[in-house]
């Protein structure tokens, strides 16, 4: 057995691939657009993973964009999708300066959760050891739930 995707439905595709691959850094490794099915598949990996997303099978995020308007809810009922990062502090400040809350703020030099338009939990993990506390987000509060 080996873990291939994790699916997640969108209501905009413009504003998710925004926030996955603009603000997040995801890339865009296929897209499939069904036009019987009416809706459109794009899968992302992370930047170290695109390279192996073909041959192998990376993990990848599939967003799933049906053509006709749902509203989808309890995005969190499922848990959090959770990426590593080289530097933590430069991840969030690029979601933020994109309009991104930071729910959680990386106090720790080592974890923050974000969420993403369509209201995912995104968990962002220092790769390596935590940083150093600093500024502005050591005294930063949590917002809302993540």
């Amino acid at each position: 057995m080996r873990y291939l995707h994790t699916m997640v439905r969108v209501a905009d595709l413009d504003a998710a691939l925004h926030f996955y691959c603009d603000l997040l850094g995801l890339e865009e490794t296929r897209r499939l657009e069904n036009e019987k099915g009416r809706f459109t598949l794009v899968f992302l990996a992370a930047p170290l993973d695109k390279d192996r997303a073909t041959a192998e099978r990376s993990p990848e995020v599939e967003l799933t964009y049906n053509w006709d308007p749902e509203t989808y809810t309890g995005g969190r009922n499922f848990g959090h999708l959770a990426y590593k990062v080289a530097d933590i502090y430069a991840a969030c400040q690029k979601l933020m300066d994109g309009g991104v809350v930071i729910n959680r703020p990386p106090r720790d030099g080592n974890m923050a959760f974000v969420r993403s338009p369509d209201g995912i939990s995104i968990e962002l993990l220092q790769d390596g050891p935590a940083l150093d506390p600093a500024e502005p987000w050591t005294s930063m509060p949590n917002t809302g739930s993540w």
